[in-house]
Parts: structure tokens; C-alpha cells; sequence
């Protein structure tokens, strides 16, 4: 039983910690827009999870913190720069399958990162 509570809380965790190092990687770091991807792959080689939690948790730190930044900077400027954007891509000017695809993105490279740091643990 103790067990399982150590696997949750080492999950939501290594979740806390993923979108907390993306977050303050991009906004306080003179570093590209993917540096995420190595703190990630930092987070999973110290936090010992099986790689299924891994790359879930992962994915949704950086997921749904991308999905939240988006969301709050789309609404700050009324939808005007996502909607010229979404009207360049094939998404016929849809803000919010822009901002779907947005956080998509940032799970899967999220998530990716994460299991890459955990096969590098198992070997």
C-alpha cells in the first residue's frame, strides 16, 4: 500500500516539476524554445518511474502548461494573432485548433523527452 502511494506522489511530482522547469527554462533562460525537452529528460532519469508513468508524466506537465500559456496569451490580445495564424495553416482561421494543436505538440515532445530519460535510466 505505501508502495503505491510513493508511485503517485513521485508522479504528480515529477508532473509539478516538468511544467515548473518549462515554464521557468523558457521565461528566466537565454536558451531555445525546445530546452524544455532536456529538463524533461533530467527530471525522468532522477525521478525512477516505469516508462509509461514517465512519458505521461511528462506530457502532461509540458501540455497543459503549453495549453495554459496559450490559452492566457490568446486571450490577452482578443484572438487576433492566433486567428492570423490559424488563417496561414490549413485550419481555415480556428483559434482554437491552433491552440489544440499547440498543446498536442508540447505533449508529445514533452512526453518523448520523458521516456527517452527513462530507457536512459534502465540501461
Amino acid at each position: 500500500m505505501k508502495n503505491i502511494a510513493s508511485e503517485n506522489i513521485k508522479f504528480i511530482v515529477s508532473i509539478l516539476l516538468s511544467a515548473l522547469m518549462g515554464y521557468a527554462i523558457g521565461i528566466y533562460g537565454n536558451l531555445p524554445w525546445w530546452s524544455f525537452v532536456v529538463t524533461n529528460f533530467i527530471i525522468s532519469i532522477a525521478m525512477n518511474q516505469k516508462p509509461g508513468k514517465s512519458f505521461l508524466s511528462g506530457a502532461l506537465g509540458i501540455g497543459l502548461l503549453w495549453l495554459v500559456l496559450a490559452l492566457v496569451i490568446d486571450t490577452q490580445n482578443n484572438h487576433i494573432l492566433s486567428i492570423k495564424v490559424a488563417n496561414i495553416l490549413p485550419l481555415k482561421g480556428s483559434y482554437i485548433a491552433l491552440i489544440i494543436i499547440t498543446s498536442v505538440v508540447g505533449f508529445l515532445l514533452g512526453g518523448l523527452s520523458s521516456l527517452t530519460g527513462s530507457f536512459v535510466r534502465k540501461s
